[in-house]
C-alpha cells in the first residue's frame, strides 16, 4: 500500500478513471488506475508502481509507505491517450 504526497495540493484522491498518473515534470510513468483504491488518508492510494523505482519509499507504518517523487505534483493521461504518448 501506498499514500502519495505530492506537492500543489491534491487533486486525484477520489479520481478513478482508466488510465495513468504520471510526474507532471517529467511525464515519467509512476502508477496504473488499476492500482489505485479508497483510502481515508488526504491523498491518492496506490497498491504499486509501475516500476520498482519511479518514485522513492518511506515506510510510514507496517504495510504502508509515503511516495515522493521529487518536488513535483501528478499529472493524469487518459487511457485512450497513452499510446499516444
Amino acid at each position: 500500500m501506498s499514500f502519495c504526497s505530492f506537492r500543489g495540493g491534491e487533486v486525484f484522491k477520489d479520481h478513478f478513471k482508466t488510465g495513468l498518473y504520471v510526474c507532471s515534470k517529467c511525464n515519467h510513468q509512476l502508477f496504473s488506475s488499476r492500482s489505485k483504491y479508497e483510502h481515508s488518508s488526504p491523498w491518492p492510494a496506490f497498491t504499486e508502481t509501475i516500476q520498482e523505482d519511479s518514485v522513492s519509499k518511506r515506510k510510514e507504518r507496517p504495510g504502508a509507505y509515503k511516495v515522493l517523487c521529487g518536488n513535483s505534483s501528478l499529472k493524469f493521461i487518459p487511457k485512450d491517450q497513452v499510446d499516444g504518448q
